[in-house]
C-alpha cells in the first residue's frame, strides 16, 4: 500500500517542483525532474524505508502483513537487498548517466521478479494479504514507469552524466 503512495508522490511532486522553480520547461529537464523524484520515492523510499526497515527491524510484523511465515532469515536478506537498492535510489539525486541506468535496470529486474513472486503467491496459495496483493501491482507499475521515463529521457538527449538543468 505504501508503494502506491510513493508512486503517486513521484507523479505529483515533480509538477509542483517545476512550478515553484519556474522551469526551464524543456522536455529533457522535465523528464530529468520526474526521474529524480522517481528514484527518490520509487527506489529510495520504497527500497530503504519500506523494504529495509520493516524486513530487518519488524520482520515478524512484515511477514504477517505479506502472508509469509514468521521467523525466517529470508526477511533479513530481503531487507538488506531492499536497503542496498534504496541507498542507490537516494544517491541518484547526486549521480546521473550510467548510474541512473544501472540503478533503474537493477531495481526493475528485482521488482519484476518480486511482482512475479507475489502473483505466484496469489495464484497458487490464494494469498490476498494486502502486502502481497498490492505489491503484485506496484512492483509491476514502478519499473514500467521508471524504465519508460529513463527511455524518454535518453530519447530527449539525457544520460550524459550531467544533472545540471539546461540553461
Amino acid at each position: 500500500m505504501v508503494n502506491v503512495v510513493m508512486l503517486l508522490l513521484s507523479l505529483t511532486v515533480p509538477p509542483v517542483h517545476l512550478a515553484v522553480t519556474h522551469g526551464p520547461w524543456t522536455r529533457r529537464n522535465v523528464l530529468r525532474i520526474f526521474l529524480v523524484y522517481a528514484f527518490v520515492f520509487d527506489v529510495g523510499a520504497v527500497g530503504f524505508l519500506f523494504g529495509f526497515v520493516p524486513h530487518v527491524f519488524f520482520a515478524d510484523q512484515a511477514a504477517e502483513m505479506i502472508g509469509w511465515p514468521k521467523g525466517s532469515m529470508f526477511q533479513f536478506e530481503v531487507g538488506l537487498h531492499d536497503g542496498g537498492w534504496g541507498i542507490l535510489g537516494f544517491l541518484c539525486v547526486f549521480f546521473g548517466g550510467g548510474f541512473w541506468l544501472a540503478t533503474a535496470i537493477g531495481w526493475s529486474f528485482f521488482m519484476f521478479g518480486a511482482a512475479w513472486g507475489h502473483v505466484q503467491e496469489i495464484v497458487t496459495h490464494g494469498n490476498y494479504a494486502p502486502y502481497n496483493f498490492f505489491p503484485a501491482i506496484t512492483d509491476t507499475l514502478i519499473p514500467i514507469y521508471l524504465l519508460g521515463l529513463l527511455y524518454a529521457y535518453w530519447r530527449a538527449g539525457g544520460l550524459d552524466g550531467k544533472l545540471a538543468p539546461e540553461t
